[in-house]
C-alpha cells in the first residue's frame, strides 16, 4: 500500500482522516514548505499562483494548534471577497467534520451581505477560528462584539488583491489589535512595492516560500489565438461559444461596464448568460455562485474578480474577450480550467494593438495555435507574425541584391531604373535557388 507522505506532520487523527477523504496521498510544493514553518509558529509569504493548494497549506497546520478548551479566537483568516472567504470557511468544515465532540473547533464565517446585528448576537460565543472579508471583521470588533486580541494567527490570502481593492487599512486595524508577537501568513501571487511597509510593520524576518511554477499555464491546457480583423468582438465570441459548445465557459472582461454590454449582446442573441463582477450587490453574488454550481449557466461572462480564488468547478473553456493590462492576470483567468486532471481550452481574441502583450506571453512559456472562424467552425490559420516575417525576408533580399549590383562610376539617366531592374533579376534567381533547395 502507497506510504501517504502527510503522516510526517504528524497531525491529529481527524486531519489525517479529512486528508485520506480528500484523496491526497502527497503534499503539494507550497504544503510541503509551509506546514512545518506554521506548525513552528514563525511568520512566513508564501507565493505561489492559483491552484497549487495554498488554502490546505495554512487551514492544515492552523487546525493542529488550535485548542478547543480554550472558548476565543485564535485564529484570523482574511480574504479579499466574500465568494473566497466562503471557500475557505466551507474547506475547513470539511476537515472539521471528522472531530469527536470533545475536538469540535468552531468556525464562522464574517462577510458582508449577512445579518450583522443576528452575527453579533450569536458572537456571545466567541469562535475559535475568524474568516472573513477585513471590512466585516474590522465592523464586528467596532460594535465590541468580535475580541481577536487573544489571537496570535493572522492571514492574509491574496494579499495583492487585497492592496487592489482598498483592504490594507482595514487589514491594519484589525493587525493592530492583535498580540505583538503575531503569527503572520501571506500569501500572494506577488509582492507589489506598496504592500511592503505593510508586512514590515508585522512582520520581523519572516520566512519567505516562492514557489516557481514548473509551467506557467497547466499542461493539458491548450491557448488558441483568434484575430478581430476588424470584425465585431461580441458576435466573435457568439460564434466561438456555439462553435465549441462548451460543458461550461467563462468569457473575461477588463471592466464591469464591457462585461455587462457583452452578456447583454448575447443574451439578446438568445444565449442564458451569467454574470460575475463587482457589481452585483451582496445577494444577487450569492444568488449567481449558487446557480454556477448548479449548472444552471454554460457560459459565465466575469471580471477578473472570478480569476482569483473564486473556484468554479468544470470550467472546460476560457474566452479572453480582451487580453489583461497585467499579464499574470492571463495565467490566472486560464488556471480556472484544466484542473484536477482535466483537459481545458483558452481562447483568446485580439488586434493588432495587443501583439506586444502576446509576445511577452509567449516569452513567459505560453504556446499558442492560430485559429479562424470561418462558417461557424474553428479552422487552423496562418501564424499571425508570418506576414513580418516575409517581409522581412524581402528586406533581406533587397539588401543583398543591391549588394550584388554595381552602381556607376558616371551616373547617366536612368540608371535608376536599370539598377531597379538587375536587383529584380538576383532576386528571381535567389528565390530560384531558394525553392530547389526545398
Amino acid at each position: 500500500m502507497k506510504e501517504n507522505r502527510f503522516e510526517r506532520f504528524k497531525f491529529q487523527s481527524f486531519i489525517f482522516e479529512a486528508v485520506k477523504k480528500f484523496g491526497f496521498s502527497e503534499p503539494t510544493e507550497i504544503q510541503e514548505r509551509m506546514i512545518p514553518i506554521v506548525l513552528k509558529g514563525e511568520s512566513a509569504i508564501g507565493q505561489s499562483q492559483t491552484g497549487t493548494g495554498k488554502t490546505l497549506a495554512y487551514v492544515l497546520p492552523i487546525l493542529e494548534k488550535i485548542d478547543p478548551a480554550r472558548k476565543e479566537v485564535q485564529a484570523v483568516i482574511t480574504a479579499p471577497t466574500r465568494e473566497l472567504a466562503s471557500q475557505i470557511y466551507h474547506q475547513i468544515l470539511k476537515v472539521t467534520e471528522h472531530c469527536s465532540p470533545e475536538q469540535a473547533i468552531m468556525t464562522r464565517c464574517y462577510i458582508g451581505g449577512t445579518d450583522k446585528n443576528r452575527t453579533i448576537e450569536k458572537l456571545k460565543v466567541q469562535p475559535h477560528i475568524v474568516v472573513g472579508t477585513p471590512g466585516r471583521i474590522n465592523d464586528l470588533m467596532s460594535e465590541k462584539a468580535l475580541f481577536v486580541h487573544t489571537a496570535g494567527i493572522l492571514v492574509v490570502d491574496e494579499a495583492d488583491m487585497m492592496l487592489d481593492m482598498g483592504f490594507i487599512e482595514d487589514l491594519d486595524r484589525v493587525a493592530a489589535k492583535m498580540p505583538e508577537h503575531l503569527q503572520m501568513l501571506v500569501y500572494s501571487a506577488t509582492i507589489p512595492e506598496k504592500l511592503k511597509p505593510f508586512l514590515k510593520k508585522y512582520m520581523e524576518n519572516p520566512k519567505v516560500v516562492q514557489i516557481e511554477p514548473k509551467r506557467k499555464a497547466a499542461e493539458n491546457l491548450e491557448h488558441y489565438l483568434l484575430p478581430s480583423r476588424h470584425r465585431s468582438k461580441k458576435q466573435l465570441v457568439h460564434d466561438a461559444l456555439l462553435a465549441y459548445n462548451p460543458y461550461l465557459a467563462i468569457v473575461f472582461t477588463n471592466t464591469k461596464k464591457m462585461a455587462e454590454e457583452v452578456a447583454y449582446f448575447l443574451n439578446e442573441k438568445g444565449l442564458k448568460v451569467g454574470r460575475v463582477h463587482g457589481d452585483l450587490n451582496p445577494r444577487e453574488r450569492k444568488q449567481m455562485m449558487k446557480q454556477i454550481q448548479d449548472l444552471d449557466y454554460q457560459y459565465i461572462i466575469a471580471t477578473d474578480l472570478a480569476s482569483r480564488g473564486i473556484d468554479i468547478e468544470g470550467v472546460s473553456h476560457i474566452i479572453n474577450f480582451e487580453l489583461p493590462s497585467d499579464l499574470d492576470f492571463y495565467i490566472h483567468r486560464v488556471g480556472r480550467t484544466a484542473r484536477a486532471g482535466n483537459s481545458g481550452i483558452a481562447l483568446t481574441i485580439y488586434e493588432s494593438s495587443d501583439e506586444d502583450a502576446l509576445n511577452r506571453l509567449e516569452k513567459m512559456g505560453i504556446q499558442f495555435k492560430n485559429v479562424d472562424l470561418k462558417n461557424n467552425e474553428f479552422v487552423t490559420a496562418d501564424e499571425r507574425n508570418k506576414r513580418k516575417t516575409r517581409v522581412r525576408q524581402e528586406d533581406k533580399a533587397d539588401q543583398k541584391a543591391k549588394s550584388l549590383v554595381k552602381k556607376p562610376n558616371k551616373v547617366k539617366p536612368g540608371y535608376k531604373k536599370k539598377m531597379q531592374w538587375e536587383m529584380d533579376k538576383i532576386k528571381k534567381r535567389e528565390r530560384r535557388i531558394e525553392q530547389r533547395k526545398k
